[in-house]
Formats: C-alpha cells, sequence, structure tokens
C-alpha cells in the first residue's frame, strides 16, 4: 500500500490534516496486521486486533476506512484493497438483518466509479425493501445474529436510510415508513414543556411480542451509542427530500432537540448515562460529529453553530484521544464488559470521516 503523507484532503485545520494522515497511515498498518480479515476492536495497549472472518456489523466500516485511505493517497493498489475488501461484504446483502445498512451503505458510499461496490449496494438496497414489514412498518432487526427476529433497534437505521432511498419512490417510503416507527418508539413524547436532556429517556431497542411492542433491557436506556445513531439517521434524511417530506411531524426540530442534548462537557460521553464514572465511548462522540457536520451541510441559522460544535468535538478527539492514528477510549459493550477502553473500527471511521470532511477529501453527505 502506498504512504499517506502529502496525499488528497489538505486544506482545512493544521491538526485536521495531520490527524486524518495519522489515521489513515494506520489504516495500511492494520490491513497487513490482519491479513484478509476484518478488524473488529484493538487493545489499547498492544494495538492487538480482536477480527472476524465476514466482517460482522461493522464489516462496512473497514471497507469505508480502506476507501477513505484510497481516496487520500490516489494509489492503485489502496484503490484495488478497498473493492476486494467490499466485495467480501457482498453475501451479506441476502442476510436478514437491518443491519445491512451499516455493513453495505458505509462500505460502498465512498466507492465512487467502483461498479463491484455499485453492484453490491444495488442489491442490498432490493433486498432491504423487499423485507419490509408492511405490518409493523420496518425493517425487522432481523435473525442474522440470533435471538429474537422481531425488534426495532437504532442501530439499524444508520446507512438503512439512504440505502432503502436509492431504489426510488417504493424504497422512500420504505426509508420514511422505518425511521417513522423508530422514532415513534424511541423518543419520548415532547410536551413543549422543554428540551430533552441527556437522552436518558430515549429507548434504544424494542421487541414485538403477542402483538405489541415491549421495550428491552439491552442496550438500556442512556447508551450514548443509541442517541448518536438517532441523530445521524435523522440528519441523513434530512438531505433526502424523497423521504422527509413522508415523516409526520418535524424532523428538522426533532433534529435539533437531539442535537441540543450533546452540549458537554465532557465532549466524550459516558458508555450509558446511568454509570456516569464509568467507560466513556469515543465512537459515540465521533458518531455525533458527522451527524452534526451533516446538520451543518443544510441551510439556516444553526448551521455555523452545529459546525463548530462538531469540529470541537474532533479537536478534543485528537487531542486526547488520539494515539499514533489510533481512536482510544471507545467501548463496545459496558454492560458486558467487553473492549471497555478499546480502539473501534466504527470509532476510527467516524473520526476519519469527520477529518475527510474538514479537510476536503469528500462532502460528507455522500456517506
Amino acid at each position: 500500500m502506498a504512504r499517506v503523507s502529502g496525499g488528497r484532503g489538505t486544506r482545512g485545520p493544521e491538526w485536521a490534516v495531520r490527524a486524518l494522515a495519522d489515521v489513515l497511515e494506520r489504516v495500511g498498518a492494520t490491513a497487513a496486521e490482519v491479513e484478509g480479515r476484518f478488524p473488529l476492536y484493538a487493545d489499547p495497549d498492544t494495538g492487538r486486533w480482536t477480527t472476524t472472518g465476514r466482517g460482522s456489523w461493522a464489516g462496512g466500516f473497514w471497507a469505508g476506512l480502506l476507501w477513505l485511505r484510497a481516496r487520500h493517497t490516489g494509489a492503485e493498489d489502496d484503490r484495488a484493497a478497498a473493492s476486494a475488501c467490499t466485495a467480501r461484504l457482498a453475501d451479506w446483502a441476502d442476510a436478514d438483518t437491518s443491519t445491512r445498512g451499516l455493513i453495505l451503505w458505509y462500505g460502498t458510499a465512498l466507492a465512487a466509479g467502483d461498479t463491484g461496490a455499485r453492484d453490491v449496494r444495488t442489491r442490498s438496497a432490493g433486498a432491504c425493501l423487499a423485507a419490509m414489514d408492511a405490518e409493523l412498518g420496518l425493517l425487522p432487526w432481523g435473525s442474522a445474529f440470533g435471538g429474537p427476529r422481531l425488534l426495532a433497534r437504532v442501530d439499524g437505521l444508520p446507512g438503512t436510510i439512504p440505502l432503502l432511498a436509492t431504489t426510488g419512490p417504493r424504497g422512500a417510503a420504505a426509508a420514511a415508513s422505518h425511521l417513522q416507527r423508530h422514532l415513534s418508539l424511541c423518543l419520548p413524547p415532547y410536551t413543549g414543556a422543554g428540551e430533552w436532556g441527556a437522552g436518558q429517556d430515549i429507548v434504544p431497542a424494542w421487541s414485538f411480542e403477542e402483538g405489541a411492542w415491549r421495550a428491552c433491557a439491552d442496550p438500556a436506556p442512556g447508551w450514548s451509542r443509541g442517541r448518536a445513531w438517532l441523530l445521524l439517521a435523522l440528519a441523513d434524511v434530512l438531505h433526502r427530500p424523497a423521504v422527509a417530506h413522508r415523516l409526520s411531524g418535524h424532523p428538522e426540530a426533532l433534529a435539533e432537540r437531539l442535537a441540543a442534548s450533546w452540549t458537554g462537557p465532557p465532549l466524550v460521553p459516558p458508555a450509558v448515562d446511568a454509570r456516569p464514572d464509568g467507560p466513556r465511548d469515543t465512537s459515540a462522540a465521533a458518531i455525533t460529529a458527522v451527524a452534526l457536520l451533516k446538520l451543518a451541510r443544510l441551510p439556516g441559522p444553526r448551521s455555523a453553530h452545529h459546525a463548530d460544535r462538531a469540529t470541537a468535538i474532533l479537536h478534543g478527539l485528537v487531542d486526547v484521544h488520539l494515539s499514533r492514528g489510533r481512536l482510544l477510549d471507545g467501548c463496545y459493550d459496558a454492560e458486558k464488559a467487553i473492549a471497555v477502553r478499546h480502539q473501534l473500527v466504527w470509532g476510527d471511521f467516524f473520526l476519519a470521516l469527520g477529518l475527510a470532511e474538514l479537510t476536503g477529501l469528500v462532502d460528507v453527505r455522500d456517506a
């Protein structure tokens, strides 16, 4: 693989240019270490990766990092590596899981001009549309990872909205229905009496049992990535008028109120609100920064505020939590004590994506 230094995406703040180069340089080293497998999370002390053979729900973020690296270096061998990685995700197109959005949107969105990636994305989008449950009004969580199939989880939203929207009017209607159902379940009713607080009332997962929706205990309310994923999905839909106009209520206002819950300090939230002294989650902060950058691309009086807030989060992550291209202090699962202060592949991806927007490497609306 080519070296990153001197690559594309070199305007914007010097700290962001330097940090992006460091992250993408590390991507090249990781690719050599994992030898064709998909990295999931790495030990903060040794840097050793836990990997998967097929990528699991996070495989698209590794492909996305490789595409970002290929854009930055402009090297043909880096582009070939990204293309080959995306091809290995193709089997997920027909898997029974709404995380196809995470896998096959983020694994293909930055692959401009790659016909293989385009074909995988098209097939996956059609499969998601065919799997919509008309009665429940959503794409179910699915059975691919075991457990109950009829779940509504906020991590089944990101990527799924833009993926469905690529299929035309039916897909736009399906995307709106999928998001609407999650909003009706996961967000507390807004009475107009004040803003939502830190998000502790957001219920990130629901199960459909015996004809009714019931809140799940895991992940619990107050899960930081639940809040981040939901904000990202709302930011995505606002850039797709064909979807947004089908939603009831005011998605712009929902996004603004949810964004307002990320006022800080701290810039990096606890992984679970109920454990303020427990592990923090840099990946949730990085996801939120990207969502805010997408909101900043919308016209309106709050655009500059969202851009400033996103930049502050990214700068804080780089200053405090980035070590030799590795975003540390991510928390995979606090309740199960899995990888609670680690480098997470999705944390690296959203940090790199945010930095790529700041330095002109990508337009964040495309990813």
